[in-house]
C-alpha cells in the first residue's frame, strides 16, 4: 500500500498516476486562459500575469487540481514551472521575501542576503519580464501574498491555491471546489479496495460517500482503513462512523475512526508528528519525538501513508509530510492527551537529534583531521554519515525543515540552549557543505534569530558575535551604513561582555565600514584603535596586519608619507612573525605607495626585494605581478629593453593569462574571515 501515497487534496493517486474527477472544473480553469481578460477588453495590453484561483477547504483536492492544470498546460511555458508554498502547516502565512528568495533559488538568480522584501520581489519582478513561466502558488492565505510575487508579463501564467477569494487582484474568478461527484468518489475508493466490494454493495458504497460527503480527504482516509482489513465490507465502515455520530466535519469523524484504531505506539508518534517542522517529517524526527528506534519510525511512517495519514514526498531520502487539513487534528489530539512537559521533552528530543546530526554531516567533511575523525567514531551508528555527498544531500533535503526547527525553537523561548546549540551547529554544517556565499541568506536569517534569543535571555557575547556576523553580511552586500550600525552595536555589546576577541573585531570593521564610506581619517583612527589592543595582548600577527591596513587607508587617502611609515612597520612584524608571504605582499604594497609618492628609484629597489620573497613564499601570481610593476617602472627610467625582460618574465611564470593587475590587493581589501567568524558562541548558561 505504500505505492498509493496521495498528494496533497487527496485525488491524485502516485502509484497509478491517474487524476480523478474536476473534469468540469479543470475544463473552466483551461478555457479561463484563453478568456480576454478587462484590459483586454478596452483595448489596453495586459500588465500582468493572469493568474487562475482554486479555492476549497484543505483536503478537497485543490493542489492536486492545480497540479494537474500545470501539467496539462506545462509545454506551452518554455522558461518552465516553479513553485512556492505560501502558508506553514499550522496556517501561518510565509514571509513574502523568503517566497520571493526560494523562487530565484530555483531560477538560479543569487540574491543578497538579508535583502529587503520589495527588494527581493522587484528582482524576481525583473528576472521573469521576459519570461513565459508557470507558477503555482499554493496556500495563500492573503491575496498580498500572491499580489507581491505577480510577474509584470502577461505570457505568465499564475495558478493560485487558496482556502477562500482573494480580493484585491484584479481580474481573477475562483474555481470553487465542493465534493468530489459519486462516479469519481467510487473509483477514488476502489483505487484502495479493489472494485469487488464495491460491486457487492454499491448502495452502502453510495452512502459512505455521501457520508463523506465526497470530500476526497476523507475518502481517502476511509480507503486507508479498508484496505488495512481486507474482510471488512464498505458498509461496516459506515456503521462504525453512524455510531461517532454526526459531530464535526465528515473529515474529523474519519480521521477519528481511523485514529482509535492505531495502536497505542502508533497513535502517540502520529499525535507527536503535530510538531515536526514545517510539516516535513523523516524517521529521524518520528524517532527522536518518540524515543523509538529509527527502523521503527520508518515502518510506522510507511504504515501512516498506506492509511492516508501522511504523504510521501519525492525525494533522495525518505521524507514525509503531513496533510494540512489533518494539521488540526494531529494538533488538537496532542493538546489534550499528553501532556505540556511531555510536548516539550518530545520537542527537547528532536532537537538534540538534530544537532547530533548537523554535528556528524559537519564532521564527515573533516575526515583529515584526527580529532574530527575520533568524534565521528564516537557518535552512535544511526546518526552517521557514509561519506560527505550522503550528508550533503541529506542537509539539502532537510534545509527547509532545519531552518524551521531553528525559528519554532527560538519562538518557543523555553528551550533557548538547545536552540543556541542548533543554530550554531547548523552554520557550520552550512559552510561545511554550501560555502560562505552560497549559505550567506540563511544565515543571515539564522544570525537575527541568535541576536532575538541573546537580546531575550541578556547574552552580551552572543548577541556581540550575532551582530558581528550580520554586519558582515550587510557589508558584503552594499549595505555600508546598516553594517557600521551594527558594528558600533556588537562594540558596545562586546565592551559588556569584557569579550576582547568581540571589542577587537568591531573596532576593526568599524573603521572597514568608515573606509567604504570614505572616511578615511575615522577609518585610520579605528582602525589604530584596533592596532593598541593587539599590542597590548602582544597579538603580533594581527597587530602587522592592522598596520597594513593603516597604510591602505593612507594610501586612499594620497597620505603617501604615512602610509609608507605604516607598511615598513607591518613589514618588522611580519619578518618577526616568519610570516614569508605577508612579507612578500606588504613590501609589493610598499612598492605601490612609493610609485604613487613619485619615487620610481625607490620603487624599483623595493619591487625587487618583493620578487625575492615572493619566490620564497612560492606565490607564483604575486610574482608575475611584480614582473610586470618592474617593467613598467622601467620604462618610465627610460630602460624599455629590461623592461621587456620582466614582461617576458612574467608571461613564463602565468603564459598568456598573465594581467597587468595591482599587485598585494590582499592588503587594502578587508580581511578574510574564517568558518570561525561565522559560528555562533554557545554560552555556557543553563536555561
Amino acid at each position: 500500500m505504500t505505492d498509493q501515497a496521495v498528494d496533497t487534496g487527496g485525488v491524485r493517486l502516485s502509484g497509478e498516476g491517474q487524476f480523478l474527477g474536476r473534469t468540469r472544473e479543470l475544463k473552466e480553469l483551461l478555457a479561463d486562459i484563453e478568456r480576454a481578460g478587462l484590459d483586454t477588453l478596452s483595448g489596453k495590453k495586459a500588465p500582468r500575469a493572469r493568474v487562475l484561483l482554486i479555492a476549497g477547504r484543505p483536503g478537497s483536492g485543490r493542489t492536486a487540481l492545480a497540479e494537474e492544470l500545470v501539467r496539462a498546460v506545462a509545454d506551452r511555458y518554455d522558461d518552465g514551472l516553479l513553485r512556492a508554498r505560501l502558508s506553514e502547516p499550522d496556517g501561518t502565512p510565509v514571509p513574502v521575501g523568503n517566497s520571493a528568495r526560494e523562487l530565484l533559488t530555483a531560477l538560479d538568480v543569487a540574491a543578497p542576503a538579508g535583502a529587503a522584501e520589495d527588494d527581493l520581489t522587484a528582482v524576481l519582478r525583473e528576472v521573469l519580464a521576459d519570461r513565459r513561466s508557470l507558477l503555482l502558488l499554493d496556500d495563500a492565505v492573503a491575496a498580498e501574498q500572491v499580489d507581491a510575487l505577480l510577474p509584470d508579463a502577461p505570457e505568465c501564467l499564475v495558478v493560485a491555491v487558496s482556502g477562500g477569494p482573494l480580493t484585491g487582484i484584479a481580474d481573477v474568478r475562483p474555481c470553487t471546489l465542493g465534493g468530489l461527484d459519486t462516479k469519481a468518489a467510487l473509483e477514488l475508493l476502489s483505487r484502495h479496495i479493489g472494485s469487488v466490494r464495491i460491486t457487492v454493495d454499491p448502495r452502502a458504497a453510495e452512502g459512505l460517500v455521501e457520508e463523506c460527503q465526497g470530500h476526497p480527504a476523507a475518502l481517502m482516509l476511509a480507503g486507508g482503513w479498508l484496505a488495512a482489513r481486507p474482510k471488512a465490507a464498505v458498509a461496516d465502515l459506515a456503521k462504525h462512523l453512524h455510531t461517532e455520530g454526526d459531530e464535526g466535519s465528515p473529515l474529523s469523524r474519519v480521521f477519528k475512526l481511523v485514529y482509535t484504531s492505531l495502536p497505542a505506539p502508533a497513535a502517540r508518534i502520529l499525535r507527536l508528528l503535530s510538531l515536526a517542522p514545517a510539516g516535513l517529517v523523516d524517521p529521524h524526527t518520528a524517532s527522536a519525538l518518540a524515543g523509538c528506534s529509527v527502523s521503527g519510525a520508518r515502518s510506522t511512517l510507511d504504515d501512516f501513508v498506506a492509511l492516508g495519514l501522511l504523504h510521501a514526498v519525492e525525494s533522495p531520502l525518505p521524507q514525509y509530510e503531513v496533510p494540512g487539513c489533518l494539521y488540526p487534528l494531529l494538533k488538537a489530539l496532542a493538546d489534550t492527551q499528553d501532556r505540556p512537559a511531555e510536548l516539550q521533552l518530545a520537542r527537547a528530543r528532536m532537537l538534540e537529534r538534530t544537532v547530533r546530526l548537523l554535528q556528524s554531516s559537519r564532521a564527515i567533511t573533516e575526515t583529515d583531521s584526527s580529532d574530527a575523525r575520533e568524534k565521528l567514531q564516537g557518535m552512535p551508528p544511526s546518526v552517521r554519515f557514509p561519506n560527505p555527498r550522503a550528508a550533503e544531500d541529506w542537509l539539502r533535503v532537510r534545509r527547509p525543515a532545519l531552518l524551521a526547527a531553528a525559528r519554532h525553537a527560538v519562538a518557543d523561548g523555553e528551550l533557548d540552549t538547545l536552540a543556541r546549540r542548533l543554530m550554531s551547529q547548523l552554520v557550520r554544517a552550512m559552510v561545511a557543505h554550501f560555502g560562505m556565499k552560497a549559505a550567506a541568506p540563511d544565515l543571515y536569517d539564522i544570525h537575527g534569530l541568535v541576536l532575538d534569543v541573546a537580546e531575550r535571555r541578556a547574552l552580551p557575547r552572543e548577541r556581540a558575535a550575532a551582530l558581528l556576523n550580520l554586519a558582515d553580511l550587510d557589508a558584503q552586500t552594499g549595505r555600508t551604513r546598516e553594517a557600521l550600525a551594527r558594528y558600533r552595536a556588537a562594540l558596545d555589546a562586546g565592551r559588556e561582555a569584557n569579550d576582547p576577541y568581540a571589542t577587537g573585531r568591531a573596532m576593526e570593521s568599524v573603521g572597514g565600514a568608515h573606509q567604504g564610506l570614505g572616511d578615511y581619517d575615522r577609518a585610520a583612527d579605528w582602525f589604530g584603535r584596533a592596532l593598541a589592543q593587539r599590542l597590548a595582548r602582544d597579538e603580533r600577527a594581527e597587530a602587522a596586519r592592522l598596520y597594513g591596513r593603516i597604510a591602505a587607508t593612507h594610501t586612499y587617502a594620497g597620505r603617501y608619507g604615512e602610509a609608507v611609515r605604516n607598511w615598513r612597520a607591518a613589514l618588522a612584524g611580519h619578518r618577526k612573525n616568519g610570516d614569508v608571504a605577508a612579507h612578500a605582499r606588504a613590501l609589493s604594497e610598499l612598492a605601490r605607495v612609493q610609485e604613487y609618492a613619485g619615487h620610481p628609484e625607490e620603487c624599483l629597489r623595493t619591487c625587487q626585494e618583493a620578487v625575492e620573497w615572493a619566490r620564497r613564499a612560492e606565490d607564483v601570481r604575486l610574482q608575475a605581478a611584480l614582473q610586470l610593476r618592474l617593467a613598467d617602472t622601467l620604462d618610465r627610467l627610460g630602460d624599455p629593453a629590461a623592461a621587456q625582460l620582466h614582461r617576458g618574465a612574467a608571461e613564463r611564470l602565468l603564459g598568456e593569462e598573465v594581467s597587468e593587475e595591482e599587485p598585494g590587493s590582499q592588503q587594502v581589501d578587508e580581511p578574510k574571515q574564517d568558518a570561525d567568524a561565522c559560528e555562533i558562541r554557545s554560552a555556557s548558561a543553563e536555561d
